[in-house]
């Protein structure tokens, strides 16, 4: 998962992110409420893991911004000193989706973070189909069909497909897709993904004829817009 952490405390930051690369998760570290609500606003995450007593803003204000203007509901889990009972109530009945207390133990944050993915659904179309009207993806077999018929794809193509449609109605900021389906590497970029989504329009009927879209969101990304009569036919098996 790519996962954004706000954390002041510097080597406490970098420990959390080393617990959660090593359990093949992307971190990306912030150390103030200010810079960390910048990046999620123009970036796409898919867990957030906020401190409660920050340098600017609290972690409380800071999750009041994220439910009040991030467009799908991405979990947030609370990793902070302030143990007190009032404190958990209020995080939880304001947004956030898990409460943890330090010290944590790094094999408890990766558990806990990967029941909320668990019941967020993050994730769950692995190694199953997604059916969504005329489409069949196949996460097993690695192949997409459309109305029975197979759609050749490269292995990218399909792993950017298959992405979109277990994310469809949700905006994926190009960096996201790229740390997602490709990993980061030497000579990767954005255009990488600018070109695999060009393809698979026109490979998939995607540029809004009929049923599923695949639109571009101006200096931000991509989202596969599902029509209603086609979300009402989407099944996961």
């Amino acid at each position: 998962m790519r996962i954004a952490l706000l954390e002041d405390e510097k080597e406490l930051a970098q420990l959390f992110k080393l617990w959660l690369e090593a359990a093949g998760h992307s971190c990306m570290p912030f150390s103030s409420g200010q810079s960390f609500i910048k990046s999620v606003s123009r970036d796409s995450f898919d867990l957030l893991l906020l401190d409660w007593m920050l340098p600017d803003l609290n972690g409380d204000e800071v999750l009041k911004w994220v439910r009040q203007h991030i467009d799908w509901r991405i979990p947030v889990i609370f990793v902070t000193v302030r143990d007190e009972e009032k404190d958990i109530v209020y995080a939880l009945e304001n947004g956030a989706d898990d409460y943890l207390i330090k010290p944590v133990k790094s094999l408890e944050m990766l558990a806990r973070i990967t029941a909320v993915a668990r019941r967020s659904k993050l994730n769950a179309t692995e190694n199953k189909i997604i059916q969504v009207g005329e489409f069949r993806i196949n996460n097993t077999e690695r192949n997409i069909s459309r109305n029975g018929e197979a759609i050749k794809l490269t292995n990218k193509e399909f792993e950017l497909a298959a992405f979109l449609f277990s994310n469809s109605g949700r905006l994926l900021s190009r960096n996201h897709l790229l740390d997602s389906v490709w990993g980061r590497g030497p000579g990767l970029n954005t255009r990488t993904v600018d070109t695999h989504v060009s393809r698979l329009r026109t490979k998939l009927g995607l540029a809004g004829e009929y049923g599923p879209t695949l639109k571009a969101i101006y200096h931000y990304g991509y989202r596969l817009e599902i029509l209603p009569a086609y979300a009402n036919s989407m099944d996961v098996a």
